[in-house]
């Protein structure tokens, strides 16, 4: 049985972490919540039949000596916590963003274990992009990878959602030093991620980046062109002024067009495609249930899990890369990402917006 430790007693550890945690009960089991509010922990700890209260991180991890620590605290917080809970010997599943720079996620990734082929591997941390998962997203991949769709084309990657003036009147919103950027790390990075799980790793990018309607630092929109190092392009929309919402996807491929209309989560039926090949042999619906799995899967193998490693950085970079191009006004290549642009450390390159 795997003991877990959730940090963060707030809205997503109730609706995302526990209901996934009871899914997979027969191999994970929660001991410990911390959240600096005692009164919150200990409630929420009664309510979800957590033994251990604590209310910091720190004395938690001598306490309970956690085989998995689940974070969902503000971004700000994620890179410190990440990494003590690795150097204390814990796998880490991190909510997005898992941080506010690649310089952070680098320092996230130094405190990893090491990679052991004899399957011992870790600790390791994994980011929460649960849009990924899900028997439709798993059965494009396959497809993709087989070669079977052709080759791969054109793609729309669209987070149309709303957030009004109560969602930023948290303290932390809507700030760079707090949230690390706006709503295309926020909230676009789920479609982006899912994106390049499928068409790989980007080559160019020419976006711009504005604060609209919002009274905050961040952008409220962004949009950009993206060539891949396959040669497809894609036009990436994400925006927090939608009254209408909604997530789409298309993959246009040599042999076949696939498509994806949802809003915070998928299944099968959300899925469309023109190829006699999309056949998905599972209707699995994407959730942090599913990437939970596979979090245990690789816990139990000693194996690196997905979104993480390299895998986990490429939408970090990519909206980095998005950032430096709307805030430079000018086209940004994935190789000028280095820890020598200032975009390396913060996503607005200390330029503002």
């Amino acid at each position: 049985m795997i003991r877990a430790a959730i940090v963060g007693a707030g809205a997503i550890a109730a609706h995302g972490h526990i209901p996934a945690l009871r899914a997979h009960r027969d191999r994970v089991q929660p001991v410990a919540v911390v959240d600096v509010d005692g009164a919150r922990a200990r409630a929420f700890a009664a309510e979800h039949g957590i033994p251990a209260v604590h209310t910091g991180l720190t004395g938690m991890l001598a306490a309970e000596r956690p085989d998995l620590v689940l974070v969902c605290t503000p971004p700000h917080l994620h890179a410190g916590q990440a990494v003590e809970c690795l150097e204390a010997g814990a796998w880490v599943w991190c909510e997005k963003p898992l941080c506010r720079s690649l310089a952070e996620y680098d320092r996230i990734q130094a405190a990893e274990g090491s990679e052991d082929p004899e399957g011992a591997g870790g600790p390791y941390l994994t980011v929460v992009y649960q849009q990924r998962f899900g028997s439709g997203a798993e059965h494009l991949r396959e497809l993709a990878g087989s070669g079977a769709l052709g080759r791969p084309l054109v793609g729309l990657c669209t987070t149309a959602w709303h957030r009004g003036e109560d969602y930023y009147a948290v303290p932390y919103r809507g700030r760079w030093e707090t949230e690390g950027g706006g709503t295309t790390v926020l909230h676009g990075i789920h479609q982006m991620d899912l994106m390049l799980s499928v068409f790989g790793d980007w080559a160019e990018i020419r976006a711009m980046a504005g604060r609209l309607d919002r009274q905050i630092e961040t952008e409220d929109v962004s949009m950009a062109a993206v060539r891949f190092a396959s040669g497809a392009m894609a036009s990436v929309v994400t925006s927090v002024l939608c009254p209408r919402q909604e997530s789409h996807l298309r993959f246009d491929f040599a042999g076949g067009t696939v498509e994806l209309r949802h809003l915070y989560g998928h299944r099968n039926e959300h899925w469309t495609s023109s190829s006699p090949l999309w056949a998905p042999p599972r209707d699995v619906p994407s959730g942090h249930e599913a990437q939970l799995g596979t979090v245990l899967d690789a816990f139990a193998r000693g194996e690196r899990p997905p979104a993480s490693g390299a895998d986990g950085r490429r939408a970090m970079e990519f909206v980095t890369g998005l950032y430096a191009s709307a805030l430079t006004g000018r086209p940004v290549r994935r190789e000028e990402i280095t820890p020598d642009s200032p975009f390396y450390h913060r996503l607005d390159g200390g330029l503002g917006l």
